[in-house]
């Protein structure tokens, strides 16, 4: 499967809270969109697992998502390390985004900055043709950056999502 928008996020939830309207009308324009997450979030105060694999499902649902993913790297263990960079080169080289939107790289919790140099670094490796991974060599064309979680920044741009903020305000009750 393939994907024009990728979004990539340290917990489930995280795109929710930060672009997921964008997703949503990217999705209503015909782009086929995707998230993945790196972590299921198991070390979360609030749920379990099971409870916020239920709400990922809901949530890709209400967005319209083609594809919704866990990449597997332990929550609170998001870093940059080889192994997460190649598990995430490999992915961008199947879904092949033609954009990714990352968190930025200024944040609070350290999963969510390293998921912004993660996300950065899998998608370059991904495009280099001697890479030992599985695929074949692809790198997106664009990389953008949420801000949703760094209120301090005035952003480069912003999408409007007026039409499509009630659906995208829903809650994920299970």
């Amino acid at each position: 499967m393939t994907v024009d928008v990728l979004a990539i996020a340290a917990h489930p939830d995280d795109v929710e809270l930060t672009c997921g309207g964008t997703l949503i009308k990217m999705a209503k324009r015909g782009y086929k969109t995707g998230v993945l997450d790196l972590t299921a979030g198991e070390m979360g105060t609030r749920g379990t697992v099971e409870t916020r694999a239920k709400e990922a499902d809901k949530a890709a649902k209400l967005m319209g998502l083609s594809y919704r993913g866990v990449l597997g790297v332990p929550d609170s263990d998001v870093q940059a390390s080889r192994q997460h960079k190649l598990r995430l080169a490999e992915k961008i080289r199947e879904l092949r985004p033609r954009t990714v939107i990352i968190p930025y790289w200024e944040a609070r919790h350290p999963d969510h900055y390293n998921a912004s140099t993660l996300g950065y670094e899998g998608c370059f490796l991904a495009g280099l043709k001697n890479l030992p991974a599985l695929g074949e060599a692809y790198r997106p064309h664009k990389i953008l950056y949420s801000t949703a979680f760094a209120q301090h920044l005035r952003p480069s741009f912003v999408v409007d999502i007026t039409p499509h903020y009630e659906r995208r305000d829903r809650k994920s009750v299970v």
